[in-house]
């Protein structure tokens, strides 16, 4: 879920539950279906009945669904919608609120601005957060930050796989997150934060996922990617809960080595944000007065371009 700005969550859920009506009285719901690998995304704008804008939002939609691609090449789940709804906002966001909701269905709902530009969606981040929420399966208010964690590397990650922005942005973006989160002092333990604590839980989640990420392809010769492929074939379902600790597991057992469960343990317990210098000193990369600082290193720059750089569609 995209962090909440002050408005109400009651009043969006019910503009999501209220498509519009034409001038002639008949609901307006327009529809295309994005398929890959065999899997499928519905995509339905809901209150939108001009032709440029529907196509202008589809094809923004699009874009951010083959970011996605960009993991292991088709959409994680079978089935999936994702839902377009228009809204009157002074948010500065281009795309105030998003959700994924899991039901009897899985369904990704984005409140769009109504004056928001393509070129203001397509520099936001929202989209390709809540579409990286179909990687994982819902787990719970203790899984929290696992969910928000994964969803906020992928976004960053899988934007600039796909040009949405360059590597050295998305590092950027990274570590400005990071910095976030180490202002969170609660001195809660990590799964116990819930909805309080916010960049913590996100930024402390992406923390987990880099340095599992970090691990497979430094120790291991595999990745985060492959893992979840893996997951995605053979148990994600969508909905219904899944235990932390049992997708974890579970994954440890696709990846054939123990880089998650203790990973997942050590972070759930902890109080603090986790360190990030063995995982910025193997990716070489500082933080210098004037921003990021890469090394020249063959082995940094290798693991820096496998996780970020561009790819060509499947």
């Amino acid at each position: 879920m995209r962090p909440r700005s002050s408005r109400s969550l009651l009043m969006l859920a019910l503009l999501a539950s209220a498509p519009a009506l034409a001038d002639d009285g008949t609901t307006v719901t327009n529809e295309r279906v994005l398929t890959a690998g065999g899997n499928t995304l519905h995509v339905e704008l809901v209150e939108t009945t001009d032709p440029a804008r529907i196509d202008e939002l589809q094809r923004w939609l699009a874009e951010a669904a083959g970011a996605t691609l960009t993991a292991f090449g088709r959409y994680p789940l079978a089935d999936a919608t994702v839902r377009i709804t228009q809204i009157d906002s002074d948010d500065d966001s281009p795309v105030p609120w998003g959700q994924t909701q899991r039901g009897d269905d899985v369904s990704v709902l984005l409140f769009v601005r109504r004056d928001a530009k393509l070129a203001e969606l397509r520099e936001d981040w929202t989209a390709v957060h809540e579409l990286s929420h179909l990687f994982h399966p819902y787990l719970g208010r203790e899984g929290r930050w696992l969910a928000e964690g994964l969803a906020s590397y992928y976004q960053n990650v899988l934007r600039a796989r796909a040009g949405l922005l360059t590597p050295e942005a998305a590092w950027r973006e990274l570590d400005a997150g990071f910095a976030r989160g180490q202002r969170e002092h609660s001195g809660m333990p990590l799964d116990g934060l819930g909805r309080r604590g916010t960049m913590r839980v996100y930024w402390a989640g992406a923390a987990f996922w880099l340095e599992a990420d970090l691990a497979l392809r430094r120790e291991h010769h595999g990745s985060l990617d492959q893992v979840l492929s893996k997951y995605s074939s053979c148990c994600l379902r969508g909905t219904g809960e899944v235990a932390p600790e049992a997708f974890m597991a579970k994954l440890d057992e696709l990846a054939g080595a123990d880089v998650f469960l203790p990973a997942y343990r050590r972070y759930a317990q902890s109080r603090e944000f986790p360190s990030l210098d063995a995982a910025y000193a193997a990716l070489g990369i500082e933080r210098g007065a004037d921003g990021l600082v890469y090394a020249d290193r063959a082995d940094a720059r290798k693991l820096r371009a496998a996780i970020m750089q561009p790819r060509a569609k499947p």
